[in-house]
């Protein structure tokens, strides 16, 4: 368990629930979900004298819940906030059950390396709550950018120290959605291997399994980002209806809440767009793969056709000399024979130069 206090540029670390309360700032309480199952009485007790409330007992089990999807509620002294997070994981955390954390299903390796276990957030008006997995980097790379400085952070990031729990909270989830971002080019070049691969005229996919495992883990990464959505729209819609502020300071800061909120939203859509983009490149590919194979299957149709045709005045001439006529042209010359070959060729080779002209025979370009 970690627990800073920050106050203006200042960050203060701390591994216990004593922390007092800075004058003029806020506390932030980042927790695993084993270390809130196991402490949840202290924790209780620390948000009753920091912020004078206690969470309500279902917003305990959604804290603990590992399959919940992403979605906002609130009450009157908090707002609870759960999001799925899309991190690159390669195996789940020995710390953690593998059964209960949820990976994608299927597809190619860096789809199953999405994480999607939800993260917790209880934003009260001077204390944060935040719940992770075991594994979760995020924490723990937000943690370190605070503890660096202010004037570090402002050099690195143009960003100044999160001013209020609110403004941490989006501060982690627009984090948490960039570390998606940062997956786009190795999905998008998996794809792209998978089209050619499909284009390919003579080699054969075989590993259908795979591509229809990435279509639906593709579909199941859609439904997330879509709640992913909701959840942070509703948090905006919520943030509209909170009292008007009275100064200009705290007028500012509503707006900077507003104006991340929405930064927040654009990028989710980003992934929404991007998610949906490689759906339909993937079905795009099976299409233009059968669409290359029935091609292909005309191809060697029309090849078959054209040689049948090439192929049918000979057998006709074959037919008519093999009747059983006593009198026949050219059957009984001496040069019958060579008359009736020179005739089939002719008109074999006719046939050939007519057709090549007409393209039948042409080689089909790639």
């Amino acid at each position: 368990m970690r627990v800073f206090a920050l106050q203006g540029g200042k960050v203060h670390e701390s591994d216990s629930l004593e922390t007092a309360m800075p004058p003029v700032g806020f506390v932030w309480i980042a927790c695993t979900r084993k270390e809130l199952e196991a402490d949840i009485g202290r924790i209780q007790q620390t948000l009753q004298r920091l912020a004078g409330v206690q969470l309500v007992d279902l917003h305990v089990s959604d804290l603990l819940n590992r399959h919940l999807p992403s979605h906002y509620d609130y009450t009157s002294q908090y707002d609870l906030l759960v999001f799925r997070r899309l991190g690159a994981n390669a195996t789940a955390s020995p710390k953690e059950d593998p059964s209960s954390a949820p990976l994608m299903p299927g597809g190619p390796l860096v789809l199953r390396r999405i994480d999607t276990t939800p993260v917790g957030f209880a934003v009260f008006d001077q204390v944060l709550l935040t719940v992770h997995p075991e594994d979760c980097t995020v924490r723990d790379a937000f943690a370190a950018r605070l503890l660096a400085g202010h004037a570090t952070e402002a050099r690195t990031t143009g960003a100044r120290t999160p001013a209020s729990p609110a403004d941490l909270m989006l501060r982690i989830v627009n984090l948490m959605v960039d570390s998606y971002l940062e997956l786009r080019r190795e999905l998008t070049r998996q794809l792209d291997h998978w089209q050619a691969e499909l284009l390919r005229p003579r080699p054969r996919l075989t590993d259908w399994s795979a591509l229809l495992d990435a279509r639906l883990a593709l579909h199941h990464l859609d439904e997330i980002c879509e709640d992913q959505r909701a959840a942070v729209q509703d948090w905006i819609d919520a943030l509209e209806t909170w009292p008007a502020p009275t100064t200009p300071p705290a007028q500012r800061e509503r707006d900077l809440l507003m104006v991340r909120s929405r930064d927040v939203l654009e990028h989710i859509e980003r992934v929404v767009h991007h998610v949906r983009r490689l759906e339909q490149s993937a079905e795009t590919a099976v299409q233009m793969h059968f669409s290359v194979q029935s091609n292909r299957t005309n191809d060697i149709m029309r090849l078959l056709t054209t040689l049948t045709a090439i192929f049918l005045p000979l057998n006709l001439i074959a037919g008519i000399f093999g009747m059983n006529f006593e009198f026949i042209p050219l059957v009984h010359k001496q040069d019958g024979f060579w008359w009736a070959m020179g005739s089939m060729a002719t008109i074999a080779l006719v046939l050939i130069a007519w057709f090549w002209r007409k393209k039948y025979l042409s080689r089909p370009a790639r």
